[in-house]
C-alpha cells in the first residue's frame, strides 16, 4: 500500500460518514497521515412561489452552522485541528478538488452510496471526485443499517 502523507476525506455527514471516517482514521495511522476533512454544501438558490421571491440566505446559514458542528464531532474522533475542516459551499467534485490541492493531498476518501444507474459502481459524487483528481482517490463503499437489515 503506498505511504500517504495528508489525506483529505470528504463527507455528507449521514449515518454512514462513520464508515468513511474509520477507513481514513485506518489508513491514517498506518502511514502516520495528517487527515483533513470536508463537508461540501450545494448553494440553494433563490425559489420562486409564484411570483413572490424567497430569500433561502437564512436557510443556507443554518445548513452551514449545522453542518460545522456535525463536522467538528466528526473531527472530534480524529483529533483533526479546526484549520483542516471545512465546511463550503460549492459543487461538491469541484470544492473536493480544490481543497485536495490547497491542502497538498495524495489520497482523498469519500463514501459511495452506489444506487442506481453509473451509482452502482461510485455514485455521481464520487464518481465527479474520481475524474479529475490530481491525486489517488479511496471510495468508501458504506452501507446504511437499512440495509445491513436485509
Amino acid at each position: 500500500m503506498a505511504s500517504y502523507q495528508r489525506i483529505l476525506v470528504g463527507l455528507d455527514l449521514s449515518e454512514e460518514s462513520a464508515q468513511v471516517l474509520q477507513k481514513a482514521s485506518e489508513i491514517g495511522k498506518a502511514s502516520g497521515a495528517e487527515i483533513s476533512l470536508v463537508h461540501v454544501i450545494e448553494p440553494l438558490t433563490f425559489a420562486y412561489g409564484g411570483d413572490i421571491p424567497m430569500d433561502l440566505s437564512e436557510v443556507q446559514e443554518q445548513l452551514q452552522t449545522q453542518a460545522r458542528e456535525q463536522l467538528h464531532k466528526a473531527a472530534q474522533s480524529l483529533s483533526v485541528p479546526a484549520e483542516r475542516q471545512r465546511v463550503v459551499l460549492g459543487q461538491p467534485a469541484t470544492e473536493i478538488h480544490r481543497l485536495a490541492d490547497e491542502f497538498a493531498s495524495d489520497l482523498i476518501v469519500i463514501g459511495s452510496h452506489g444506487r442506481h444507474g453509473l451509482a452502482l459502481l461510485l455514485g455521481s459524487t464520487a464518481n465527479g471526485v474520481l475524474h479529475g483528481a490530481g491525486c489517488d482517490v479511496l471510495a468508501v463503499r458504506v452501507h446504511s443499517a437499512e440495509a445491513d437489515k436485509k
